[in-house]
């Protein structure tokens, strides 16, 4: 039998079926543990058959792990397409597919649901439990009757560990349960406006497979789409998988997806812990869980009942995968939904420039949104020029006016910054001094660490290496060290000051690290006036009535750059943040600060909005043939040493340069752009260099690649760099 490994070679590997057992093609899709070298590895048959040298004696597999094919039907063969289209070995691929648990060999776990109830000694104690404290809370919860764990997700933030408290105690204790008893009465939603139902009625239509762009504005209502199309999937009696970017999976988007359905929806994500992640795994697979609403990796769930996928902010960049082997699960769901013959409904107020080319092409239905449900009406947006003006911590006297006035209306207030920290840089002013990451920093290129704690700690925010903050300049000894520009702990420093009778929150990767970190925040801010301060973290996926001022600090960064995707990624950050203001029934206002107020990026949104500035955007990459007109390619490589990436891409460019050609009016048909070193040249101490494969066609492209390969594994060069290939970059660094 012929097993597919988790090891970076583009090759099966022979081996005898263990314990004396005989493998068949029922085999196939099966776990197996094998030995490899003086490890033992757990791998997926992939093939039954002879070997590929008769004349070698067959190691012996060491046990099975499953009684029956794991991965298997559709899944199984849209993983071989995932391994084609990435040019991937199939191993790694089938192992990014399996959660953690089972990628190690673990069992099949059990699929029962979890709760937790007080025991009599908890009812005595609890009188006697410290009042306010949380295990006197979680006992509190729990007297009235037992709460499954979904539920106390929602009711009590951080509730795991005064429940270990008070199981330690003896006071509490937990039990599975049927997911099935979990359900509860589904309830009824807001009625839809007409173009929700027209929405509605296209999913509905679809017999089979077919690509819907849900195309709405913000506070459209995109959701309660969504919620109608599963509801009528699950009266139809099958599955269906919601993918959420992974900051738009909060216990308030879960409750409300359990409230409304009646059914158990069961969450998989980063925050889970690998035994229920493979639970959930395997609920999938069973078809017991029968709606599934997670992040990237959720795409790879078996879906036996599948009858929709739904990926929601398709646009957003963190379906992206940037390691391993570079997927997107937004593609991938498209081409899991056709071999699944499901349709897929695809939902932004931003649609990427990828999807809106194939609503325009045809090759997906182009269903929209054009206004707010409910009452809510668009937000005003203003540009203020910031010139020549003074600003406190990056905010303009305007802004700090408006928000002022906000906050004695009544109001919320968001301050967009996207950079994290107290300041990006730490700078000596009498001999210009800056502070430099030691682990990503060259000669040529060096990388300064960003600010935190108000001055007193340096972090860099690539590698996370971390620092104090010297008392004195390392060059020159002078007192003189000064942070140097603006980040989201100066802003919540300077507003704290100033509106010290209101909440001001600081929401960013810093502050919210821990799990449920972000629900509590919100919750300490509920619907009285408050600052929060932010990064994109809060551009999407969240839903405040009561905030009515935006301002957005330092969009300036995002103009120029070298990176073709910038201004699309910077519009859409803009109509997304934008769109946080005035979504129920109080107007709201956004305020844009820039030092380039005529750039033409800002002129087309404000004037004509995303679509105007897709549209211009869609004819210079046409033009220019890049994506999604022309497909890219993206050869990366990296080492200890500088020289070993650079020696690997240039060995690299000779093996593909023979296959560039013109096409029937004498354009090329391939284009290499590079070796050059990476954007960020140096990274947690490692060397970076990339190639940039060109190609007039998708198909074209594929060929040469799959007939370019074999030779690039086979450099000596390659044994000396870690490489890897990225199919459809999305981030070129």
């Amino acid at each position: 039998m012929r097993v597919a490994l988790p090891v970076p070679l583009p090759r099966l590997f022979d081996y005898a079926a263990p314990g004396g057992s005989t493998a068949g093609p029922g085999d196939v899709g099966r776990r197996v543990r094998v030995p490899f070298g003086p490890r033992e590895l757990v791998g997926v048959v992939a093939e039954v058959g002879p070997a590929d040298d008769a004349t070698q004696a067959l190691r012996t597999a060491l046990e099975w792990l499953d009684d029956g094919p794991l991965l298997q039907g559709e899944l199984a063969a849209s993983l071989r397409w995932l391994a084609r289209y990435t040019h991937a070995p199939l191993g790694e691929v089938l192992a990014t597919a399996l959660p953690a648990a089972l990628r190690r060999g673990e069992p099949l776990p059990d699929t029962h649901a979890w709760a937790w109830q007080l025991t009599e000694a908890g009812r005595t104690a609890l009188p006697g439990l410290k009042a306010g404290g949380r295990p006197h809370r979680l006992a509190t919860l729990l007297a009235p009757q037992a709460r499954d764990e979904d539920a106390l997700d929602l009711a009590l933030v951080g509730w795991r560990t005064p429940a270990r408290t008070l199981a330690t105690r003896g006071f509490a204790e937990r039990f599975a349960v049927p997911a099935s008893q979990l359900a509860p009465a589904p309830q009824a939603g807001p009625p839809l406006h007409a173009e929700q139902q027209r929405a509605v009625d296209a999913v509905a239509a679809c017999s089979g497979f077919a690509a819907l762009l849900l195309d709405g504005v913000t506070g459209s209502g995109k959701t309660e789409v969504y919620l109608q199309a599963i509801a009528d999937c699950l009266a139809r009696g099958r599955q269906a998988l919601v993918l959420v970017p992974e900051i738009g999976l909060t216990p308030q988007t879960l409750a409300r997806f359990r409230a409304r359905l009646g059914v158990p929806v069961h969450a998989l994500h980063s925050g889970l812990g690998d035994g229920e992640r493979a639970r959930v795994w395997t609920a999938a697979a069973r078809g017991e869980a029968r709606v599934i609403v997670g992040t990237r990796s959720s795409v790879f769930v078996p879906l036996p009942d599948a009858g929709l996928i739904v990926v929601d902010e398709e646009h957003d960049g963190s379906y992206k995968q940037q390691d391993g082997i570079r997927y997107h699960a937004r593609d991938f769901a498209l081409v899991r939904a056709k071999a699944l013959d499901v349709p897929v409904l695809l939902g932004s107020a931003t649609p990427s420039l990828e999807s809106l080319q194939n609503a325009v092409s045809g090759r997906y239905a182009h269903l929209r949104l054009t206004r707010r449900a409910g009452a809510a009406k668009p937000p005003a947006v203003r540009v203020l020029d910031v010139r020549k003006r003074p600003l406190e911590a990056g905010l303009s006297p305007e802004s700090l006016a408006a928000i002022s006035a906000a906050l004695a209306a009544g109001g919320q207030v968001l301050v967009f910054k996207n950079r994290r920290g107290y300041a990006p840089v730490l700078l000596c002013h009498d001999c210009g001094w800056s502070a430099h990451c030691p682990r990503c920093s060259t000669a040529e290129h060096p990388h300064p660490m960003t600010v935190h704690a108000g001055g007193r700690r340096l972090q860099c925010h690539h590698c996370g290496h971390r620092a104090s903050a010297p008392p004195a300049c390392p060059d020159c000894a002078s007192l003189g060290l000064q942070p140097q520009g603006v980040g989201t702990e100066r802003i919540e420093e300077l507003l704290a000051a100033r509106f010290a009778d209101v909440p001001v929150l600081r929401i960013d990767r810093g502050s919210t690290r821990r799990r449920y970190a972000l629900e509590g925040l919100f919750g300490t801010l509920g619907d009285a006036p408050g600052i929060l301060i932010g990064t994109q973290m809060l551009a999407k996926g969240h839903d405040l009535p009561n905030l009515t001022l935006v301002c957005v600090v330092g969009i300036d960064e995002g103009l120029f750059s070298a990176d073709f995707r910038a201004g699309e990624k910077l519009a859409q950050l803009l109509i997304q943040v934008a769109g946080r203001a005035g979504r129920a029934d109080r107007p709201g206002t956004v305020l844009l600060q820039t030092h380039h107020p005529e750039h033409p990026l800002l002129l087309t949104l404000i004037s004509g909005g995303y679509h105007a500035f897709a549209a211009t955007e869609l004819a210079q990459r046409e033009a220019a043939g890049f994506p999604p007109f022309a497909p890219l390619a993206l050869l990366r490589a990296e080492s200890q040493q500088a020289q070993p990436p650079m020696a690997f891409l240039q060995a690299a460019r000779r093996v593909l340069a023979p296959h560039a050609g013109r096409d029937a009016q004498g354009m090329p048909t391939l284009l290499l752009d590079g070796p050059v070193v990476a954007p960020m040249p140096r990274r947690a101490g490692v060397y970076r260099a990339q190639l940039l494969i060109a190609c007039d066609q998708r198909p074209r492209l594929h060929a040469i690649l799959d007939a370019a390969l074999p030779d690039i594994y086979a450099l000596p060069e390659a044994r000396r760099a870690r490489w890897s290939l990225d199919v459809d970059p999305v981030d070129l660094y």
